[in-house]
């Protein structure tokens, strides 16, 4: 049971979070308001800044042409691949970093290279490798997802508190054994949070490479829209874009929430 004093302060953190929340969607509001306001009165060019109801007139347009669902779902199957791929990846690399110092030394200048190369530089080497199609869009978000999950998993597991390896090394505990009892466990936090910035990295990956090679997906909407100078395209792009990251990023905060409570 808890006592009243711990009540008053789950109920006062309750409110302050829900003020939170509700501030958050009338600055949406209110954005998208002014937005249709501005339109209206022809203070902004719609041909440039497109309204609210344009943009509302195109989702619907896409929808009835069955072409938004088609455009949505190859984009969500191109980040999901490269996301398991590039956590999967990530995590097995990062593993044999820690179990190899050797290893580690030696590939360590090249993650650092990597990792502030401008990926979108790689593209057209990508492309010529791997064709224009899904798989160079996939490669191309792996690539960038990747590179950060090996640096956050391998310095997460590198925080792990010296004392307590030392200790089962007293007990003479194999590196195997410490890491699956100690190292792993330690930085399973680490690696479920990492999660959140994986999938957004997937995302931006696969959203480039369908700027430069795909004939579908979001990415495909916008530089469509931009080609034919159909603002209305962009801005529905953008806001498909938009829900469809926010939605990823509460489905992992959701899982990330579930395996830390358990």
């Amino acid at each position: 049971m808890y006592s009243i004093e711990h009540k008053k302060y789950l109920r006062k953190n309750k409110l302050y979070n829900l003020k939170i929340k509700l501030v958050q969607i009338l600055i949406i509001v209110l954005f998208i308001f002014v937005w249709q306001y501005l339109a209206d009165k022809e203070i902004i060019n719609t041909f440039i800044f497109s309204s609210p109801k344009k943009v509302i007139n195109c989702l619907i347009s896409l929808h009835q042409n069955k072409n938004l669902y088609s455009h949505i779902g190859i984009t969500v199957y191109e980040t999901l691949i490269s996301f398991v791929l590039g956590t999967i990846i990530g995590i097995f690399i990062a593993t044999i970093m820690w179990l190899s110092k050797f290893f580690a030394k030696v590939i360590d200048p090249y993650l650092t290279i990597l990792n502030s190369l401008p990926k979108v530089a790689l593209g057209p080497i990508i492309i010529i490798w791997a064709g224009a199609g899904m798989k160079s869009i996939i490669l191309m978000a792996l690539f960038i997802s990747v590179i950060i999950t090996i640096i956050n998993v391998y310095q997460s597991f590198n925080e792990t508190d010296y004392n307590k390896i030392k200790l089962m090394k007293t007990f003479k505990a194999t590196k195997f054994q410490i890491y699956t009892k100690l190292i792993l466990p330690n930085s399973l936090k680490t690696i479920i949070s990492s999660l959140k910035i994986n999938i957004s990295m997937s995302l931006i990956g696969v959203i480039m490479g369908e700027f430069l090679v795909s004939k579908k997906g979001i990415g495909y909407l916008i530089m469509y829209g931009s080609q034919v100078f159909n603002l209305d395209l962009v801005i529905t792009g953008i806001f498909i874009l938009c829900v469809v990251a926010s939605l990823m990023y509460y489905i992992i905060l959701y899982i990330e929430k579930k395996l830390i409570k358990n």
